[in-house]
This record gives structure tokens, C-alpha cells and sequence, in this order.
């Protein structure tokens, strides 16, 4: 079957059907392919793209402009001091002066509002690559990590450790749902997601075949899990919570105990980043015990984060070339 995502925006998964994830994967698996052999394309010659950030990142910076640098765009940073964005000028002003400028924009930053004033105002193809909501360009790497691993998605068991009701929990509920796994959500019921997202994600399982458990119980939750996610306690703009999540999700931390409770030996760690894994960090040596994994599981033969960091690149680069490409 044939895909045409050209002109589409990728705001959350939610928007995306089950073969339209699918699609997006294989073409990252054969983009990657192809940088692995030397072969780039020039799918965005021409291509002017803004990368417009609220909050700093090393990995979505660096992965929107290799992907761009890769197929022949020319990116353009726009960090919170470089642009006038809701404060001298409307985000809607800015999107149709931008829309005029370049064919597509990611925007990384807070209010999820904001991408979607964006995408309906630019008229140009935009890209979350993160919101306080959803972080979809994320869970794209994390599922491409996984097959890479397993061979498939469909059935996989998927334990998120931690909390629950953040951007990354969020998206990775919503793509396991579509995609048919086996997802459990593994965190104290203050943090679980919102309801009615649990039940939008329940809905799309139903017709995939997959399963959506929320549980405080890491036992029951990581049993037979063949990829175990952790996420920071606090996401950027909540450190002044980091006390009580210590203290709330230190039972939770991904360990090697946690790890021998899967009963899977093939079992992979999948983290985001950054993590706090040792105290070599501004962060962890003022909050020492703000540690969702251990470095021993870190830095063990389980951990597959640099491999899903990587794969940062090759996702980002497939939802571009998808949407805005030749």
C-alpha cells in the first residue's frame, strides 16, 4: 500500500493511524540503511527549516540538523532569545511570517497549544519535537529501537517506569496502542495518565489486539517485559518538585532487581535522556538520590539508550522526508 503523508503536521501520534507509524519506521530502518552504506539522499534539497526552541535539548537539536544537513535542507536555529515569539508578536503573527520564509518548522517547548497554532496558522508542515503533552518524535526512535531488537512491535511488552503522566508516558501509550503491544504503565496513582487518554488508547488496542494496564505494582508490572523505559522524576520546568518525586518514585527506580523481576534475560533498559544515573551532573549532586535508574543497569549489557538515541536521527529524519520530501 501506497503513503502520502505529504503536508501533514506530526503533533501527537494521535493523528496518525496504525499504518501510517508503520510506514514512518520502515522508512527511518531504510534511511538509516542507506547513511550506514554511504548513500544520502537529497529528498529536502532546497529546504529552508526553522527549529524554533523554548527549552534547550541536545538530542532533538542535533538530530533535526543532521537529518536536514543529511537530505540537503539548510537549518535554522531559533532559540527563545532569537525570535518574538508570544511576546511582541502573536504566535499565530509569527507562524505566518515564518510560513512565508521556510517549508517546515519544529518547535520544542511547553504549551502544546503552541505547535498547534503553528501547524494551523503557517500553512507549512510542522513538527512537536516536544511539548509539555506529547513527544512523538521520541516514541518514533523508541519503537524503531525495538524492533531493531525484536523484529517486530506487534505483542512486544513494554514497561513504563516511573512517571506516568508525563509527555513521553503520554506517547508512548498512544503509538504502543496503535502499533498493537503490550503496555503497562508502572507508577504510584497519583502520577498514572489522564483518564481520558487511557481510554482513547484502550479504544485503538481494541482494534489493533494490543493491551493498555496501569499498575502501582512494579512485580506485576515489568513481568515478562521485554523492554523496561524510564523517564526523569521531574521534567524540565518542575524542579521544584524534585524533593517529593524522590520520595514518591524512589521505589520505582529501574535496578538490576527491577531487571531480574521481568524474568526475561533478553529484556533491553530504553530511556529518553538525559538520565540520572550517577552524580556526575549539576542536578544529581544536589539531589543525590534523584536516580530513576542505576548506573549498573545503565551501563549494562540490557541498555540500548544510545542505540534509541541515535535513532533520534533516522526517525526525524524519515518524518521530514515523509512530509515535506521530493
Amino acid at each position: 500500500m501506497a503513503f502520502n503523508l505529504k503536508g501533514r503536521s506530526l503533533l501527537t501520534l494521535k493523528d496518525f493511524s496504525s499504518q501510517d507509524i508503520r510506514f514512518l519506521i520502515d522508512l527511518s530502518a531504510k534511511l538509516k540503511a542507506d547513511k550506514y552504506t554511504g548513500i544520502f539522499g537529497h529528498n529536502l534539497a532546497g529546504k529552508n527549516i526553522a527549529l524554533i526552541f523554548e527549552k534547550p535539548s541536545t538530542r532533538t537539536r542535533c538530530a533535526f540538523v543532521v537529518a536536514c544537513v543529511d537530505e540537503g535542507a539548510h537549518p535554522e536555529y531559533l532559540g527563545k532569545g532569537d525570535i518574538q515569539f508570544g511576546k511582541k508578536e502573536t504566535v499565530a503573527d509569527s507562524a505566518r511570517v515564518l510560513g512565508r520564509m521556510f517549508d517546515g518548522i519544529q518547535f520544542r517547548g511547553f504549551s502544546h497549544k503552541t505547535v498547534e497554532t503553528l501547524a494551523k496558522y503557517s500553512g507549512i508542515p510542522v513538527w512537536n519535537g516536544l511539548t509539555d503533552s506529547y513527544h512523538p518524535t521520541q516514541v518514533l526512535a523508541d519503537f524503531l529501537t525495538i524492533r531493531e531488537d525484536f523484529g517486530k512491535l506487534s505483542g512486544i511488552k513494554l514497561a513504563y517506569v516511573g512517571d506516568g503522566r508525563n509527555n513521553v508516558a503520554s506517547s508512548l501509550m498512544v503509538g504502543a496502542a496503535k502499533l498493537g503491544m503490550d503496555f503497562r504503565i508502572v507508577a504510584p496513582e497519583s502520577l498514572f495518565p489522564e483518564e481520558s487518554l487511557v481510554r482513547e488508547s484502550r479504544n485503538w488496542a481494541a482494534e489493533t489486539g494490543g493491551k493498555i494496564a496501569l499498575t502501582t505494582s512494579v512485580d506485576q508490572g515489568v513481568k515478562n517485559a521485554d523492554a523496561v523505559y524510564a523517564d526523569v522524576w521531574a521534567s524540565m520546568g518542575e524542579e521544584e518538585k524534585i524533593p517529593e518525586r524522590i520520595q514518591l518514585l524512589t521505589p520505582y527506580q529501574v535496578n538490576q532487581q527491577m531487571i531480574e523481576k521481568t524474568g526475561n534475560d533478553k529484556v533491553i533498559f530504553l530511556h529518553c535522556l538525559p538520565a540520572f544515573h550517577n552524580t556526575d551532573t549539576e542536578v544529581s549532586a544536589k539531589y543525590p538520590d534523584i536516580c530513576e535508574v542505576t548506573d549498573e543497569v545503565f551501563e549494562g549489557k540490557h541498555s540500548r539508550v544510545f542505540d534509541e538515541a541515535e535513532n533520534r536521527v533516522h526517525t526525524i529524519k524519515a518524518v521530514m522526508v515523509a512530509t515535506l520530501g521530493k
